[in-house]
């Protein structure tokens, strides 16, 4: 090998490559390097150190070259142990890069370098440099968790013991080591494997509680923590005196202690409340102080005591008294501070120039498509935004005080609903309107957390509120107008329930302005806002359409790389707002050709695809027959990622030495747009889908390991079915069983995906579906029978027993006792449509065909009749036979008797529509 002028070469024989290391004696115990050996490793350390890449790769294949030789490691340890003359970062290294080689290839070191290493890490645990000291703590516990700790039955004695040093360093070393071991370890300690080691690890950490230093105290406290979730019995045992050990840290001087007091009781909140009630009120008292600590770590843990608290059952009774305290000091926690002013350039006003780096852009994730029903209610529920709380300071993504007093204040709003208001409003007042623009930020973001919790008690105020805000989203601080986006997005709800000319125009308007603000930061908000006001207004915004295109079009220029993504989200929530309100030649003329440009500049392994992706598919479903000039490019660049994605996995399977493993959201993207296209498109696919080898790669696809590829499969597999099943036929009897697999609730959207999928194929197979009814009817009765099964795969199964009976039910109709009357609960909630006509008209067939399967059930029956707004007349005709039929069946009498058991809605309508 050539040598650099930076890193002289290795002459590699210095280091042996036998078991034996190059030992002065026959125990490894003495080793001692070799001087120009040791020399070498001192060179290679010094030059790892440098900030040139060239170097850097240089000593990357040193690195490789020289773990040939299994004493490497010896001089490694030696450095970091015994080169007391060397520097700290230097010595430092030499055991980090250690660590590294520990965790890579530790089994196969030698016993008497292994043996070396341990007892090199045991003697110099108590180094006098606190550098030292943490890096062979990180080497002992990376050498514990490679399976180590029962190999190496001295080591916890032995840390223990060196707890009872009379020098500080020693002590504080083994109590460095035992934290990062008990972080690492916690379910091997609490195991019998072990000989549960906790019994007397934990007794002896509570000793140090009370210990002088207070690095010792802190150690100890945070050794106790890793134990209290899993509820260690050696811990629950000494619960007592653990509790009483905190209470009498509870005031100590050094912040690090005190956060370890509250983190361990915030813990103990959710394990142990039973330990904490009879001194709540004095927690409450202490946590109300501590969120308030100088030291925002501290206060940080203590705030997170109030959104645990929220909870609890008792929460409500433990804290009505403490509001008036805590309220106030969960707003005061919500105002920026000058440090995260300075992180988020609060100062800078004009930002669109810049370009975005690289890290300033969250990986995204795509989310498979899951097929779903229409409910009564509009929104099914645990809709919601999950990330709504993601407020406002993505720039701070790391979790902080302001972040957590708002999340506190959200959950609290919840538990409490409108009583929080009388402590809120009259702070919130002088919030609003302060002069100073981070109070009044602050009191904007209140006013956004309460939001979901006291939207009753806040609907008086609103008509005055929701004005002031609008205002503010011209305010001239960005951070100003960037909250007021997210708070008026969390009010959109009752903003659409107004008449529009009052609060919905002018939101709108000035969302739009703040869509193309010169800030990046208000951009950003006002986008994500603009989707949320979307998804609530729904059509009312067909008649601003050509408004809003023009300045989500003009956004595209605008935009830099970040926000580009959020607004093809904006774009493509506005396409499933409107629906086919969309397809007008003149919006398609504005908003096609921006996207498609777009489309044409990104290669094929470009991950802003996937937000491409999915607003093309929203696009395609809304603009339907509007979409065709486009479909072909599109299309094809579908099938082709989908055969990329195949063919990379294919190579990295049999060769995972030579290629990459594929990225699999690219194939799950193009799936779900494929699926779009299908359901917007219909019969239009057709020649696209004959053109194409896509049921070949669709058959590869319900097959993979990934269940995101599969539910996106089956997706498309049931839109297909849909628009041109002539190309799906052919392949039934292949696709049949992959589906009847699937069949397993414990991927709930696969399974949902290919439920549905079956009942579209029995739809267009009829009675040829009949052979494979044994494939797939069992496993689809055992789910609508299962306990806490999903809302919505509970009715996507409920259609496609419905709708397998439809068509085959000499197969399915002897079962029908076995799932009546859960089918009748899941499908009372849906609405009008389709699939329950479809679903209904098989459940009358079958009863039909075996009436004694309904006999015990029929009070369900009569209740999911009841549950039909206006069924065709054919259907309605199939309801009344089996109602009067039943009637005659029983006589009058019973029928009576029967019907005495209705609740009066139900008596009523039937009575009403059916006559019975």
């Amino acid at each position: 090998m050539t040598s650099s002028p930076c890193a002289r070469s290795f002459s590699l024989p210095q280091f042996q490559s036998d078991h034996q290391p190059r030992a002065r004696a026959a125990v490894a115990m003495d080793w001692r390097p070799d001087e120009e050996g040791l020399q070498q490793v001192l060179q290679l350390l010094k030059d790892s150190q440098s900030p040139d890449t060239a170097t850097q790769r240089i000593v990357q294949d040193k690195l490789k070259q020289l773990n040939q030789y299994p004493d490497f490691n010896n001089y490694l340890i030696f450095v970091l142990t015994r080169l007391k003359s060397e520097d700290e970062p230097t010595r430092s290294l030499s055991g980090l890069i250690l660590k590294n080689n520990v965790k890579a290839h530790y089994q196969s070191f030698p016993q008497p370098v292994s043996d070396f290493i341990k007892q090199e890490c045991l003697n110099s645990i108590g180094d006098s440099s606190s550098l030292i000291r943490a890096t062979i703590g990180i080497l002992i516990t990376t050498i514990a968790s490679k399976g180590e700790l029962q190999m190496w039955p001295d080591l916890l004695p032995q840390l223990c013991n060196l707890l009872n040093s009379e020098d500080y360093n020693t002590c504080e070393g083994a109590f460095g080591a035992l934290q990062k071991i008990c972080e690492d370890s916690s379910e091997l300690l609490d195991s019998d494997a072990l000989n549960r080691p906790l019994n007397i690890m934990i007794p002896k950490f509570l000793q140090f509680f009370k210990h002088c230093s207070p690095k010792i105290r802190s150690h100890a406290i945070a050794c106790v923590n890793q134990f209290i979730t899993d509820r260690a019995q050696a811990l629950m045992d000494n619960i007592d005196t653990f509790i009483e050990h905190l209470f009498a840290l509870a005031v100590d001087e050094d912040p690090e202690v005190r956060k370890n007091v509250c983190r361990a009781l915030v813990m103990l909140l959710e394990v142990r409340i039973d330990r904490l009630l009879p001194h709540m009120h004095s927690i409450i008292q202490y946590m109300l102080q501590r969120t308030q600590d100088n030291d925002e770590n501290v206060a940080l843990e203590a705030c997170e005591f109030w959104l645990t608290l929220a909870d609890q059952p008792i929460c409500k009774d433990a804290l009505a008294n403490h509001l008036l305290q805590l309220i106030p000091i969960l707003v005061n926690g919500m105002k920026y501070n000058e440090i995260d002013i300075i992180l988020l350039k609060g100062d800078v006003e004009e930002d669109e120039a810049v370009p975005d780096s690289e890290q300033d852009i969250k990986p995204r994730f795509h989310k498979s498509r899951t097929v779903t029903l229409q409910h009564e209610e509009d929104r099914a529920e645990g809709e919601e935004d999950a990330d709504d709380e993601d407020d406002d300071d993505d720039a701070l993504s790391d979790w902080n005080l302001r972040k957590c007093s708002a999340a506190a204040l959200d959950v609290l709003a919840n538990v409490f609903r409108d009583e929080l208001l009388p402590h809120l409003l009259p702070l919130l007042k002088g919030l609003l309107f302060h002069p100073e623009w981070v109070i009044k930020e602050s009191g904007i973001l209140v006013l956004g957390a309460i939001a979901e919790g006291c939207m009753q008690g806040m609907v008086p105020y609103l008509p005055e509120l929701i004005p002031h805000l609008i205002q503010c989203l011209s305010d001239k601080k960005a951070l100003v107008r960037s909250i007021a986006c997210w708070t008026l997005s969390r009010y959109a709800h009752w903003v659409v329930s107004q008449p529009p000319d009052q609060y919905l125009k002018p939101l709108m308007t000035e969302l739009l302005k703040r869509i193309l603000d010169s800030n990046k930061r208000v951009q950003e908000a006002a986008c994500s806002a603009f989707a949320t006001l979307e998804e609530e207004a729904c059509t009312e915004l067909v008649p601003y359409l050509s408004f809003i295109l023009d300045t989500l079009v003009f956004a595209f220029g605008k935009y830099q790389h970040k926000n580009l993504l959020i607004l093809y989200d904006a774009i493509g929530t506005l396409a499933d707002s409107v629906g086919h309100h969309l397809n007008q030649p003149e919006y398609i003329q504005k908003l096609m050709p921006p996207l498609i440009q777009k489309w044409n500049e990104l290669k094929d392994e470009d991950k802003d695809l996937f937000p491409l992706l999915e607003c093309l598919s929203s696009i395609a479903t809304a603009l339907q027959s509007g979409f065709l000039p486009y479909c072909e490019p599109v299309y094809q660049r579908c099938v082709t990622l989908v055969q990329k994605t195949l063919a990379q996995a294919m190579m990295y399977s049999q060769h995972p030495d030579q290629y990459e493993a594929p990225d699999k959201d690219f194939m799950i993207v193009a799936l779900d747009l494929l699926s779009g296209l299908a359901e917007g498109l219909g019969g239009h696919v057709e020649q696209l889908v004959a053109r194409s080898n896509i049921m070949t790669l669709l058959f590869q696809c319900m097959q993979d390991i990934m269940p995101e590829v599969r539910q996106s499969s089956f997706a498309l597999l049931g839109d297909l079915t849909k628009a041109c099943f002539m190309h799906v036929k052919p392949c039934i009897s292949e696709f049949m069983p992959i589906l009847g697999t699937n069949l397993n609730p414990e991927f709930i959207s696969v399974c949902n995906n290919a439920t549905w999928a079956i009942g579209e194929i029995c739809m267009q197979m009829g009675s040829e579906m009949q052979p494979y009814v044994p494939l797939v009817l069992n496993n689809l009765v055992e789910i609508i029978n299962r306990p806490n099964t999903p809302k919505t795969l509970l009715e996507n199964t409920a259609i496609t027993i419905g709708r397998l009976g439809c068509v085959c039910p000499q197969e399915v109709a002897p079962m029908l006792q076995q799932f009546i009357r859960p089918w009748c609960t899941s499908l009372r909630n849906i609405r009008d449509n389709e699939e329950k006509d479809s679903a209904f008209r098989g459940i009358c067939i079958m009863i039909g065909a075996n009436p004694g399967g309904v006999v015990q059930d029929f009070i369900f029956f009569c209740d999911a009749v009841a549950s039909w707004m206006n069924p065709k007349d054919d259907l309605r005709d199939m309801f009344y036979k089996i109602l009067h039929g039943f009637k005659e069946q029983v006589g009058e009498e019973n029928w009576n008797q029967f019907s005495e058991q209705f609740p009066p809605l139900l008596k009523e309508r039937l009575a009403a529509f059916y006559g019975v």
